[in-house]
């Protein structure tokens, strides 16, 4: 389905960017909680590692903050790589193959579900090329070194499976994705009504049976992983709300840092962080509409995603991977048009550069890149406080278009889709 020649340039552009560059903080967590977890030790308390990797910016170690899966697999990483050969290159390497290896497996992914859709064999290859060498995936992933790629993975297959009538598959999976990191909550309400809908006479069984699965599932990597290893789960139950306490980002609240700069919202104000629940909840009531086809399931997931990220106080930039391939799916079908997918990954991409995340990203090659970048960052503080804001307005702007088109009933003939994605979608006027 994929052409070989943009899919071996793919993996070696990744490993490149793989073993050159990394994000000071997030692979300074990574490393030090493969450590902790290969050494046997709790990798929610955070530890003087200096003496470990002998530099200085592993003296101050806060914990990791994602649930256990990512940390155990971390872990495996360490004990195949840094404890064998001591060497912080070949460590920053080998932590990112599982993120290499979810880019390519949504770039195949994404080829299926457009085959399925009944796409022609060369639009399937340009798309397949799009998600190969996509600057978003490659910058957030082979060389910021962040994970939401697997938790995309993981959810898109659930969203495959689920359409495909292999429910427990699905649930599963579904589970998983929100335990690596939970950006794919959305996706359960999309589940739960889909089935609802498409089960006729069984839909409360389907429906009980899927969100029981996907709480065993959720238990099972969650939860057991703090017992087996006797980790102490109190570092995480104290800032159990962390995520809903920042502001800034890729969010609204980085439009008010212009005017005050808080890192946390102050005061009763953290409720502010709740806000994507009531939207959620808005969004779920728009879910019955549709033919309940695998585009509508898509279109759905991407409007309910996209609320959620909508509506956060806080959005990281690398959290909308997992917004890319639905997008591009639905610019090749038709159901969304091309500029939409050229502004979902330019947006945070231009966002991402304005935080000072190049800097941060020279931290294998260049040590003192934190340093360099926070020096960057008071320089030009208020020029790029304002860049961001308006970023961020046009990003939601964007998103928020996307989520009325995507709940839109619209007639095929109005937006090119009479003859489907082989003679109507974005992707076929470029193809070879």
């Amino acid at each position: 389905m994929l052409d070989r020649r943009i899919l071996l340039l793919s993996i070696v552009l990744q490993l490149t960017l793989t073993l050159l560059f990394g994000h000071s903080f997030d692979m300074r967590i990574f490393m030090a909680t493969g450590y902790l977890v290969g050494t046997g030790q709790n990798p929610y308390v955070g530890q003087d590692l200096s003496a470990v990797f002998h530099r200085v910016p592993f003296d101050k170690m806060s914990s990791i903050g994602y649930p256990p899966p990512w940390p155990l697999v971390l872990g495996l990483l360490y004990l195949c790589s840094y404890a064998v050969v001591p060497d912080l290159l070949l460590y920053n390497l080998v932590i990112k193959l599982p993120v290499i290896a979810a880019n390519i497996g949504l770039a195949y992914l994404v080829a299926a579900m457009l085959k399925d859709l009944g796409a022609s064999p060369s639009v399937v290859r340009k798309a397949g090329a799009f998600m190969l060498l996509n600057p978003l995936l490659l910058y957030f992933g082979a060389a910021w070194g962040q994970i939401d790629a697997i938790a995309a993975l993981l959810a898109l297959s659930a969203v495959a499976l689920l359409y495909a009538r292999r429910t427990t598959s699905s649930a599963v999976l579904l589970a998983l994705s929100i335990c690596v990191k939970p950006i794919a909550l959305p996706v359960l309400p999309v589940a739960l009504v889909y089935l609802w809908r498409t089960s006729s006479r069984q839909a409360v069984g389907r429906v009980a049976g899927y969100a029981g699965v996907l709480l065993a599932g959720t238990v099972l990597f969650a939860a057991v992983p703090f017992a087996l290893p006797g980790w102490d789960p109190a570092p995480i139950l104290r800032h159990w709300n962390f995520h809903f306490t920042q502001a800034g980002a890729l969010s609204l609240t980085s439009v008010l840092r212009v005017w005050r700069d808080p890192l946390t919202l102050p005061g009763w104000w953290w409720l502010f962080g709740l806000a994507w629940i009531p939207a959620l909840g808005a969004a779920v009531l728009s879910l019955r509409r549709g033919d309940g086809g695998l585009e509508d399931l898509l279109k759905k997931t991407a409007a309910l995603v996209f609320v959620f990220f909508l509506t956060r106080a806080w959005l990281a930039a690398p959290n909308v991977v997992l917004l890319v391939p639905l997008v591009l799916i639905l610019t090749t079908t038709g159901a969304l048009p091309r500029w939409t997918f050229v502004a979902v990954c330019a947006i945070p991409l231009a966002f991402t550069v304005f935080a000072h995340s190049p800097f941060e990203l020279l931290f294998p090659t260049f040590p003192g890149a934190r340093e360099t970048a926070n020096a960057w960052a008071e320089r030009f503080e208020e020029t790029t406080l304002v860049v961001r804001a308006v970023l961020v307005v046009l990003w939601q702007v964007v998103g928020w278009w996307i989520v009325v088109r995507c709940f839109r009933r619209a007639p095929a003939a109005a937006d090119g889709r009479e003859h489907g994605p082989e003679q109507g979608g974005a992707l076929e006027a470029a193809a070879p």
